[in-house]
């Protein structure tokens, strides 16, 4: 029998390639495996019973950082869904070992996400205001995240000719490498046509580094770091008390559309999200705000 540092090499492997995950999630189901094997010990995965996972757990829950702060019950469901993936396949592979079914996920509260209200979405665009190369590009970052509800990953790695303004609309490859189709407002066009109009240089990423000179040969394409840069550089411009990054705008996205009438399997499509559940976190956000209607304009006897 291979030893278990080998099967979780298999594993890896078994990921990127018949499960085409992309190579964040493989990167982050490594390094969750290694965590356990390295608390854990063990050299067989025949070692792996409901004692050890239940031992885990507890270390999990009672792990602090230096700061004192104990992990959140998210990121404690997370390390556990990674072990009972990995035990799923050695189950596969007809290796004996605990069975995944055994292992139970714990509860976790219902995910905050935070978004925008329209009027500050309005002033957040508003801040980028300038006729620079700069502001112009910046404008755009921000009317495109709104206006397609992209994770930034997917902003940045956007090429100039793939993006289609007279169609408005172009193709995005998301999270496990899924491809799909997203949609420009207007006045998302007209910003990323004004920037576009501005630029010299020949690099083919849509959004570049503005540099004084550019260097032969360099990548000026941005990366996903200086667009949470750029996005609260603006937030704090537009006097927003919130945490806004580059997600918050997504979040908006999701509500706006449900808010104004989207079924959420069309908002599920839009966002490139692979589980309706994923998509359903924003049904809260959109029910509480019609129990605030409700309450403030219903007339009661």
């Amino acid at each position: 029998m291979s030893n278990i540092k080998t099967l979780l090499i298999e594993f890896l492997e078994h990921l990127e390639i018949e499960l085409s995950r992309s190579p964040k999630t493989v990167e982050n189901y490594h390094r969750c495996l290694i965590y356990f094997l390295n608390w854990s010990k063990i050299k067989n995965p025949g070692d792996i019973d409901l004692g050890l996972v239940k031992k885990y757990r507890l270390y999990l829950n009672r792990r602090q950082d230096a700061k004192g702060n104990c992990l959140k019950q998210v990121t404690q469901n997370n390390y556990v869904i990674v072990l009972r993936g990995f035990l799923k396949y050695l189950a596969k592979q007809d290796i004996e070992t605990l069975s995944a079914e055994k292992v139970e996920i714990g509860k976790s509260s219902q995910r905050e996400v935070e978004f925008l209200e329209p009027e500050e979405v309005d002033r957040l665009l508003n801040s980028a205001n300038g006729t620079d190369l700069k502001s112009l590009r910046d404008r755009a970052i921000l009317e495109l995240l709104f206006s397609a509800g992209l994770r930034v990953s997917e902003l940045v790695n956007i090429d100039r000719d793939k993006i289609n303004l007279e169609k408005q609309n172009f193709s995005v490859k998301g999270k496990g490498r899924k491809t799909r189709i997203v949609f420009i407002s207007d006045t998302a066009k007209e910003a990323i046509r004004k920037y576009l109009e501005e630029r010299i240089d020949t690099d083919p990423a849509l959004f570049v580094r503005v540099v004084k000179k550019i260097p032969k040969d360099a990548d000026l394409r941005l990366t996903p770091r200086s667009v949470q840069r750029i996005v609260k550089e603006y937030a704090i411009k537009a006097g927003i008390i919130k945490n806004v990054h580059p997600h918050t705008l997504r979040h908006t996205f999701a509500t706006d559309l449900l808010a104004n009438g989207a079924d959420i399997r069309s908002v599920q499509e839009m966002l490139g999200h692979s589980s309706i559940t994923t998509t359903q976190i924003y049904t809260h956000i959109t029910n509480r705000r019609l129990e605030g209607v409700y309450q403030k304009f219903h007339r009661k006897r």
